[in-house]
């Protein structure tokens, strides 16, 4: 496996959008299909363990190969000192893809009916408590859920993810759905004092992990935060989770937490001005981080809903506005 390893990494130069999954998961763009031709962000080929080889598959033409072949295609000299190092090392036993199946990754909200909604707790239950102490509205609690022991519980749905069950606690679980209402990812959240405070689980790597997919209405404007639960206080809205606002269609506003102006945000804030999102930029007078602790000061939901239509840019306005706004509590 390291020689496959080794090879592969040689060769990611080569292959458009190129990053490592998770262990032995690699995703790129298709180098047989040229991929999505509606979108240079979609990176549906994915290089992946059998046994103790790599193998390559293709979700956008169905392209599947061996590693060899994979190789052979993107770069004839790296594929001949491959070949060469295999030989070196008697380790000449090539996979059979001729029974080649893709990545088993789970579908469906099945692992969810084992679990009671926030909105089904009582309300001195230690979960709904922390929940309504951060003051998510009463009509989103049925979107979030309960587990009592999380890591036995993701067990059950990926086998051995947690090895250990020692130090196995509650979490309020927050599912991610694509549009056709289908569970590709989640997140355990404590509500007491572990750490991390969050733990993602991705069930389906194809998807970039967007939560709110499935509750946007395309007809009306949309809105893209970083956090879930600060979306629950918007209308039309989803959230990155950590990934890259840039994903986004065009038509999304983004809306940055509310963090010290340093240069590592500027550039983030500026590359996404520059793709021509329309983006938030908080005014001087917030003070808070994000909008779940707008709300915890006491600002309402339609006040928050003002602040960001009078603080929305796009084009050369924005370009404008970063420019004094960028000089305030720039470290």
């Amino acid at each position: 496996m390291y020689i496959e390893q080794k090879y592969l990494l040689l060769a990611s130069s080569q292959l458009s959008q190129f990053k490592k999954k998770s262990n032995n998961l690699y995703n790129f763009r298709c180098p047989y299909c040229g991929d999505s031709q509606k979108s240079q962000l979609k990176a549906r080929g994915f290089v992946f363990a059998k046994g103790n080889n790599l193998l390559y598959k293709c979700h956008n033409c169905g392209k599947g190969a061996n590693l060899k072949g994979l190789l052979k295609h993107i770069d004839i000299k790296i594929y001949n000192d491959y070949i060469m190092e295999k030989y070196k090392n008697n380790d000449t036993v090539e996979p059979d893809i001729s029974k080649f199946t893709k990545p088993k990754f789970l579908r469906g909200d099945s692992p969810l009916k084992k679990l009671k909604k926030i909105s089904q707790l009582d309300w001195n239950h230690p979960a709904k408590k922390f929940v309504d102490n951060r003051k998510i509205p009463t009509n989103r609690h049925f979107e979030l859920f309960f587990v009592n022991k999380f890591y036995e519980w993701v067990n059950t749905i990926i086998p051995n993810k947690f090895p250990s069950l020692e130090n196995d606690h509650p979490r309020i679980v927050i599912p991610f759905f694509d549009e056709n209402n289908k569970m590709f990812a989640f997140q355990g959240r404590s509500f007491n004092s572990e750490n991390p405070k969050y733990i993602t689980i991705i069930l389906n790597p194809e998807i970039d992990k967007i939560f709110g997919l499935n509750k946007i209405d395309k007809n009306k404007p949309l809105f893209a935060v970083e956090g879930p639960i600060d979306s629950l206080f918007l209308d039309n809205c989803v959230a990155v989770a950590g990934a890259d606002f840039n994903k986004l269609p065009l038509d999304y506003t983004i809306i940055f937490d509310n963090e010290k102006r340093n240069e590592q945000l500027l550039k983030q804030i500026k590359k996404t001005i520059d793709r021509d999102y329309k983006v938030v930029l908080w005014p001087d007078d917030i003070k808070e981080k994000d909008i779940n602790d707008m709300i915890l000061s006491g600002k309402t939901k339609e006040e928050i809903k003002s602040i960001i239509q009078n603080n929305t840019y796009q084009g050369n306005m924005a370009k404008l506005r970063l420019t004094t706004w960028r000089k305030i509590n720039v470290k």
